[in-house]
């Protein structure tokens, strides 16, 4: 037992579990950052259990569909056997899109966790609301602004060095 004094270093953040998978997602992130690719990372979780896990895709593989999100849950359902991820939560570091969030619907996720919103494209409280449409057969839970501040740091960190290289 420790005393007060004593007590290990945590910070706040890593005692929520929300907070927790979103950190994996943001090594997703980083990863796609390092690869030259947009820094959106993705997890999916059930019963406190990693199934799926990706990061933007669309250069490398030049697929427009390779989202962080459509990776993570076709290797989730691939873990599981089924397309149905029912019991599961999709962290994401940026407000899905209407690709994905079309794919969340799909695959019966009943979970959204994402980091920063997309008003561009954000497809779940943003811009739209698939997620939550009632003229859909499926709808999920949606929390946003887990870790925002730093979903979007490394959002803004990318697009300025981009801009700085004369790419984007």
């Amino acid at each position: 037992m420790y005393s007060d004094d004593e007590q290990p270093f945590r910070p706040d953040y890593l005692l929520d579990p929300h907070a927790v998978w979103m950190t994996r997602a943001l090594d997703e992130a980083r990863a796609a950052f390092e690869e030259d690719e947009v820094p959106v990372g993705a997890v999916v979780v059930q019963d406190g259990r990693l199934i799926g896990m990706g990061h933007n895709q669309r250069e490398q593989l030049a697929d427009p569909t390779a989202h962080a999100e459509m990776i993570a849950i076709t290797q989730a359902a691939t873990t599981l056997g089924d397309w149905r991820l029912i019991d599961c939560v999709l962290y994401v570091t940026l407000e899905p899109c209407p690709m994905c969030a079309g794919a969340i619907i799909q695959a019966r996720i009943p979970t959204v966790v994402y980091g920063t919103t997309d008003p561009k494209a954000g497809a779940c409280e943003s811009l739209y609301q698939i997620t939550n449409d009632p003229r859909l057969n499926h709808r999920c839970e949606v929390l946003g602004g887990v870790l925002r501040d730093e979903c979007r740091q490394i959002l803004q960190d990318f697009f300025a060095q981009q801009r700085r290289l004369g790419k984007k």
